[in-house]
């Protein structure tokens, strides 16, 4: 038996570890920007001192870089948030916005002289419409406090990234999350309905709308998901609901001696047309570092282990978890079970849920690894990440989103060492080359920000990067906005 563990302890709210960090400089300009900053908003808004800066200049990327703002602004409003946009824009000051900062690929990153706007106190939920099924939001809302509030008028909100616990629902929309869940209920982006945003000029518009259809002019909404804060800052989020799942899931669990087995088993699944509600792969290391961590009692001496849950209604679940469990035996599964045991079962993804944290809490640099691919192309991905790992020397942990060919290879580096962390760049880099080589795509739902643009645009081309740039510099033409990252 699995033991249950506390997923919601798992990291801290707020992100990094606060500690000093210097001051941008400040010039006449920046100096009046300041005093402009704190002529528009009340007094607890702003923050400059550098030991409360800190906090907020970093996302949770391994070696991105940031800079060093001009100040932190914590809005309450979307008149705020515009009232920041405002200044900044009359000045040409850089805006950076952020949530939690649980983000992985360092899109939230200060940039020097920049005005970080966090929207971590915008934690209203304004509305709920079980008539409708929909929801609207603040951005600082958090992705579990949405779940559970819209549990009690019995409706869902699916995205479930592992950050689920402490990652708002605004950081969520821009980075497009995904999570659990999303093989076969879709991500961020497949839910929401409308967005307000303050532009790069300061003005708040409204993008989407409330119905269950519409197809009135271009779809400026989608456009804003996943745009991580270079097009406008969304102060608003109405998101479509489902109605809440009641069955008992059933829960197939197979244990695998190699990772090409576990890749061979998924496409195995997907090709006979089997659609599980979550389909999840853990591998040896993390599931060693989540027993040292939280003392789960999960196996170790597997290569991996696969999880696949069915929430169909019965005779339909157990018929889609024999057969699930048929194609883990027919793959090469040393051994495979299935469970209605729903304690055992939570426990089982709680694992997964907290395998990148637990790596986090041994002390080490991890550099986690978004790509994503075509799932008949899984077995050989994986494959691959093995043969670079053994070639420079640098040891990978993986766990995956695997019913969606979305792979994370955590790449463990000790601190410290300069010729590891040189190997594991080298090895990184490699995977993104080899992910698109197998016709995938660098990143399936942490974003580009900083640590992936070289990979989009190697994925993208030259012609797909122009229209992306143009559609910037339509919508901030003094590139204000989270400057430098996705297409910068």
């Amino acid at each position: 038996m699995v033991e249950p563990v506390d997923v919601r302890l798992a990291r801290p709210f707020g992100g990094p570890e606060p500690g000093a960090v210097p001051a941008a400089p400040v010039d006449p300009a920046g100096a009046a920007v300041l005093a402009d900053l704190a002529a528009a908003l009340p007094a607890d808004r702003v923050l400059t001192d550098p030991g409360t800066v800190a906090p907020y200049v970093h996302d949770e990327a391994e070696w991105a870089d940031h800079g060093r703002p001009l100040a932190v602004v914590r809005p309450r409003s979307t008149a705020e948030v515009a009232a920041v946009v405002t200044v900044c824009a009359a000045a040409r000051v850089p805006v950076v916005t952020r949530g939690a900062g649980t983000g992985l690929s360092g899109g939230a990153n200060a940039v020097d002289g920049c005005v970080v706007l966090c929207t971590e106190r915008m934690r209203e939920i304004v509305e709920i419409d079980p008539g409708e099924r929909l929801a609207v939001v603040q951005p600082g809302v958090v992705n579990d406090d949405l779940r559970a509030a819209v549990a009690a008028h019995g409706l869902w909100y699916p995205p479930d990234p592992a950050s689920a616990p402490w990652s708002t629902i605004g950081g969520n929309v821009a980075t497009n999350a995904g999570g659990l869940c999303c093989v076969k209920y879709g991500v961020t982006r497949d839910y929401v309905l409308a967005l307000e945003v303050v532009t790069a000029s300061g003005d708040v518009v409204r993008l989407g709308r409330r119905t269950a259809k519409g197809v009135a002019g271009y779809d400026l909404a989608g456009l804003m998901v996943g745009s991580e804060g270079t097009l406008g800052v969304i102060t608003e989020i109405t998101v479509k609901l489902r109605p809440l799942r009641t069955t008992p899931p059933r829960t197939v669990v197979g244990f695998f001696d190699t990772l090409a087995d576990c890749g061979a088993a998924v496409a195995a699944v997907t090709v006979r047309g089997l659609q599980p509600a979550a389909f999840e792969l853990i591998d040896r290391h993390c599931l060693h570092a989540v027993n040292e961590w939280r003392r789960a009692g999960l196996p170790e001496d597997a290569a991996a282990l696969l999880l696949a849950q069915t929430d169909l209604p019965e005779p339909a679940a157990s018929a889609e978890a024999e057969a699930i469990h048929a194609e883990f035996v027919a793959a090469g599964a040393r051994d495979a079970m299935m469970s209605t045991d729903p304690v055992e079962a939570e426990a089982l993804f709680d694992a997964r849920r907290l395998a990148y944290p637990a790596v986090e809490q041994r002390g080490d640099a991890v550099l986690t690894e978004d790509v994503c691919l075509p799932r008949g192309r899984l077995a050989e991905m994986l494959g691959r990440v093995e043969e670079i790992a053994t070639r420079h020397r640098t040891l990978v942990a993986n766990i995956a989103h695997a019913g969606d060919g979305n792979l994370h290879p955590l790449i463990i580096v000790p601190h410290g060492d300069p010729a590891a962390k040189a190997r594991a760049q080298a090895a990184f880099d490699e995977i993104v080359a080899a992910a698109i080589e197998l016709g995938g795509t660098v990143t399936g739902e942490h974003g580009v920000g900083l640590l992936k643009r070289s990979g989009m645009r190697r994925e993208l081309g030259p012609g797909a990067l122009a229209m992306q740039r143009a559609i910037k510099a339509a919508l901030d033409p003094h590139d204000i906005l989270n400057p430098g990252k996705v297409i910068g």
